[in-house]
């Protein structure tokens, strides 16, 4: 049948040629050449919809610098021009670029030190100040974004070739040398900044740098105002809102979905929380930059949002002074043997800023991370300043909110470490270990992704569901294998696996996971777990979960035996 839809339009393409011959025969010869310009146009026009129809029956895939890019969440599809149309909530991982859209109408992505910018709707581009029209235009489709691949071919120096056997682009970046991070960067001048925020005096740096960090991640395009004072109160570690904090204690609130909720339904300075507000958003992936990793904190920050980082502080609010501090110039600089005792977020840099600047003349060298404080807009530049480079606590302990979404991504969860991640667990000489949770369904469910910590940096996973639960046993049949990868950096992380599997109510399940990394270490401490640590007021539950660990993958033990449980969680999406 196909064959025969070719002929037909075959055909009809040789009837056009002979009306158009014609015509053009008893008129002048510059019509002729004018009208024989406009069919070589209108017949590869024809030919470029004809040839996207086909296309878009099937699922086109996408290979970007030898990645496959695979995801049942978003759609790519091919314009009427035979151009490849993608989802703009990908090409941030995919083409390793900023992306951001404001006032929901103006696109801007940055790679490197280039600039493209782009309006939905409209078929032109900005790119670094010079004006140029499109093939397409930006579009959004069924609530998504999209904009035509052959923007990074022309302008960002892609490599393109679209395979129709396969169905299947591939995209190499052939300008590597040149998407080096720009020398300053900063979430004011791009006007992703939140507002500044005042803690007042409560050991709170902590919750303010945790939100801030995490508003800036949905900015320009959301701009919400997190509740510090549910996140204090409403995390299972239960310490004071004098007792101070760190992110590790903010990450088991958010990744067990009890937050965050607005400011608006829970007020800063109560000395309880609103058990009734709202969750707005779920994060679904955290990541641990390695300390002192200044290329990974920048393209962090370029790419997602603030980067939330501890420091020592030798002042306690806005009004006090230090020798470390230049209030002239907003400079400052700490070297010593004191621990971080507050929480900032870095919201950009500048690798120019002189170290003359600063009080210390010691400073070896240039270059600052400009941060935000929550010491309210009397701090600093509005309530911003400059941290030195050469700062010793800078940039040693840090985190980043890498993926924020919607609270309708997933219908359930299934979890038993409300407290987080607080210990780790291995054996001896075992690079590779295997931790499961086994759970009971709540409702007739399909589970589609897990989530767990990774304890160490480059580890391997592999990810196996056991949809009907008996015994032990059950966790050695692992023939299937449900998702696999690497995880860079340390953090929680959000898999999604390759179908969703399906659950009857009250059914036992069991998700397993197997992780190697070969660091040279005697003890691998790899699975993460929660226990009771002298410094947490709030309990472990015990009696919550079955959780299981073993060395082999054959014989397990029981965490719940060894006094924890397993950080493993499923999400359902019935």
């Amino acid at each position: 049948m196909k064959r025969k839809k070719i002929i037909k339009l075959i055909i009809w393409g040789i009837g056009l040629v002979c009306i158009i011959g014609i015509a053009n025969f008893i008129i002048t010869s510059g019509t002729v050449e004018r009208n024989s310009a406009d069919y070589e146009k209108a017949k590869i026009k024809n030919w470029n919809a004809v040839m996207a129809k086909s296309s878009n029956k099937k699922v086109i895939n996408l290979q970007v610098d030898n990645k496959k890019i695979e995801s049942k969440d978003y759609t790519l599809y091919m314009s009427d021009n035979m151009n490849l149309m993608i989802p703009i909530n990908i090409i941030m991982d995919v083409f390793d670029c900023s992306q951001n859209i404001y006032n929901n109408k103006r696109v801007i992505v940055e790679k490197g030190r280039n600039i493209a910018v782009m309006y939905i709707g409209k078929d032109t581009i900005i790119f670094n100040d010079n004006q140029y029209k499109l093939q397409d235009k930006v579009v959004r489709k069924n609530g998504t974004v999209y904009i035509p691949a052959n923007i990074f071919k022309d302008y960002f120096n892609y490599k393109y070739t679209w395979d129709s056997q396969l169905n299947k682009a591939f995209m190499n970046d052939r300008a590597v040398k040149d998407s080096k991070l720009p020398t300053r960067y900063s979430y004011i001048d791009k006007k992703r900044a939140v507002e500044v925020k005042d803690q007042g005096n409560y050991g709170t740096c902590w919750a303010f740098a945790t939100l801030t960090a995490l508003e800036t991640s949905l900015m320009p395009e959301e701009k919400m105002d997190f509740s510090e004072n549910n996140l204090v109160y409403n995390n299972d570690l239960g310490n004071d809102i004098q007792d101070g904090g760190d992110y590790m204690m903010a990450m088991s609130y958010l990744m067990a979905w009890k937050g965050p909720v607005l400011e608006k339904d829970d007020k800063y300075g109560n000395e309880t929380y609103n058990k009734n507000a709202k969750v707005v958003k779920h994060v679904q992936e955290a990541q641990i930059i390695p300390e002192k990793n200044y290329e990974q904190i920048k393209e962090m920050v370029y790419k997602y949002g603030g980067v939330e980082t501890s420091m020592y502080m030798s002042m306690s609010n806005a009004d006090m002074s230090s020798v470390y501090y230049n209030e002239t110039e907003h400079a400052y600089c700490y070297k010593g043997n004191n621990k971080p005792n507050h929480d900032v977020v870095i919201i950009g840099w500048d690798d120019n800023y002189s170290k003359e600047l600063f009080n210390d003349k010691s400073i070896k060298g240039d270059g600052a991370f400009i941060c935000m404080n929550s010491w309210g807009e009397d701090f600093g530049y509005k309530g911003t300043f400059y941290v030195s480079y050469y700062d010793d606590l800078i940039g040693k302990n840090n985190v980043c909110y890498t993926k924020v979404e919607d609270t309708d991504n997933y219908k359930s969860i299934y979890q038993s470490d409300l407290c987080g991640w607080t210990g780790t667990m291995g054996f001896q000489n075992e690079p590779t270990v295997y931790f499961s949770n086994v759970f009971k369904a709540k409702v007739d469910d399909k589970i589609k992704s897990v989530g767990f910590y990774g304890t160490d940096t480059n580890l391997q996973y592999e990810v196996f569901v056991c949809t009907d639960y008996k015994n032990n046993a059950s966790l050695n049949e692992r023939s299937h294998v449900a998702a696999s990868g690497k995880l860079t950096n340390k953090g929680f992380y959000t898999i999604e696996l390759d179908k969703e599997y399906a659950v009857k109510k009250n059914q036992k399940f069991a998700i397993i996971i197997k992780v190697t990394n070969n660091n040279n270490d005697n003890v691998f401490k790899l699975i993460p777990v929660e226990m009771q640590t002298k410094s947490m007021e709030g309990k472990v539950d015990l009696t919550d979960g079955e959780g299981y660990f073993s060395s082999s993958g054959v014989n397990w033990q029981s965490a719940e035996n060894q006094g924890c449980n397993i950080c493993l969680k499923a999400y359902g999406a019935n």
